[in-house]
């Protein structure tokens, strides 16, 4: 008896060991790592539309420049979760997908046209189209299906606390940088945002294990995309409907100058969605666990609607301030919980496809989406996008019930006839 308990005290210690802050170790420095990658690309992205725009770029090519990055790294996620699950191996994705961008970051300071931008953009989202679906099949895969909103949760808080300290260092260093040569400053800041990306590379390599894999040796070939559930194919469809008003951040930044605020706060303004939403992530997590994903989506696209409607409506800065924290209240609420319901919807051994396939929808949508919302702005006027955008959202929330409806009636009849 005595044995026993030693035995069984040992295991109980080694399983605290193997936990980071009550979290799975891969999930903790999966965390880190994105914390590390965002802080590197949000101090690059929060100021790459002033930067666009003082080499000459409309708002169209702004928009197009971010749509055809995304939708051309839409490919490589599909394909990056569906490899992934059929070697059952996640890390070596992650490795080449944030060593991508940590390679891409310094480069922006030698570019001199948009298209040079482009170029690099292209090349940098296919890092992260690499990463992305593997990552949160590691994610997925290292935890339990009734802890999977709280992980989500704390995945979302460290990446949104890496978007709060990007915006942060991008508006320090405008602050303290010469303020002769803007173009320069920004160069400067796109060569210091490479140092949290190698970071985010070395944590991974380090201290990332590799999550085992349930039926890799059972996997089939593409028909098995059959296998995926009917209404994960409903809930993808409503992503797609929802994404295409919901274009690129840069517009929404370009707009904010147009308010008259000092460019130099545009960052600082940008940390405002984030750090709502990195404070309400876990927290929203933990209840999406409880209550459901769909109670908290529903009420996410319907702030996003509202939100997205008042930044068409209105011109004031102050009033400005207050919808990039509604806007991070709906990207607490929703990010988390779609990414935490494909993992309830699909088998373990599927959810490297499931997410890449989740991915590529994002991605592929954003190119129409960003171009739409790009063209309405120049030709039409720059309150047209978010308007659209608003509609938009507003479909996907009545599909959003209606899928939520179809789900209960499913659930009530599988108990009769079980």
């Amino acid at each position: 008896m005595k044995k026993n308990k030693i035995i069984d005290r040992l295991s109980n210690m080694n399983l605290r060991k193997d936990k980071i802050l009550g979290l799975e170790r891969n999930v903790f420095f999966t965390g880190l790592t994105s914390f590390f990658t965002d802080t590197s690309t949000k101090m690059v992205y929060s100021v790459m539309p002033l930067f666009l725009m003082s080499i000459g770029a409309s708002k169209t090519l702004i928009s197009l420049i971010e749509g055809i990055a995304e939708s051309t790294a839409s490919l490589v996620k599909a394909l990056s979760g569906y490899r992934s699950d059929k070697i059952g191996r996640n890390k070596p994705f992650m490795l080449i997908g944030y060593g991508v961008t940590a390679l891409i970051t310094p480069l922006y300071s030698f570019v001199g046209r948009p298209i040079e931008v482009l170029f690099y953009r292209f090349f940098e989202r296919i890092g992260k189209g690499l990463r992305a679906a593997p990552r949160d099949s590691l994610i997925s895969g290292s935890v339990t299906q009734k802890d999977a909103g709280k992980n989500f949760g704390f995945h979302k808080a460290m990446d949104n606390s890496g978007a709060i300290m990007g915006p942060l260092a991008a508006f320090l260093l405008l602050c303290f940088l010469p303020e002769g040569d803007i173009i320069m400053n920004y160069k400067i800041i796109f060569l210091i945002a490479t140092i949290p990306a190698i970071l985010g590379v070395i944590v991974i390599g380090v201290f990332i294990k590799e999550a085992k894999k349930v039926g890799v040796e059972n996997f089939q070939p593409l028909p098995s995309i059959k296998n995926l559930p009917k209404r994960y194919y409903f809930f993808v469809g409503i992503i797609f409907v929802f994404t295409l008003g919901n274009f690129s951040d840069a517009l929404l930044l370009v707009k904010t100058t147009e308010t008259g605020v000092d460019k130099v706060y545009i960052p600082f303004i940008y940390m405002i969605f984030n750090m709502v939403s990195v404070l309400l992530a876990i927290p929203i997590g933990k209840l999406s666990d409880k209550i459901g994903r769909e109670r908290l989506i529903i009420p996410g696209f319907l702030i996003f609607a509202i939100t997205f409607f008042m930044f068409g409506k209105c011109n004031n800065i102050s009033i400005f301030i207050g919808l990039f924290a509604m806007y991070g209240l709906y990207s607490a609420l929703v990010d988390g919980s779609q990414k935490a319901m494909i993992s309830d919807m699909v088998s373990k051994d599927l959810r490297g496809t499931g997410y890449g396939i989740y991915h590529a929808v994002l991605g592929i949508t954003l190119l129409p989406a960003s171009l739409i919302a790009g063209l309405l702005y120049d030709h039409v006027n720059s309150n047209a996008p978010f308007y659209f955008g608003s509609a938009m959202a507003l479909i996907a929330t009545v599909l959003m019930v209606v899928f939520t409806i179809a789900s209960s009636k499913n659930k009530v009849q599988s108990s009769l006839t079980n």
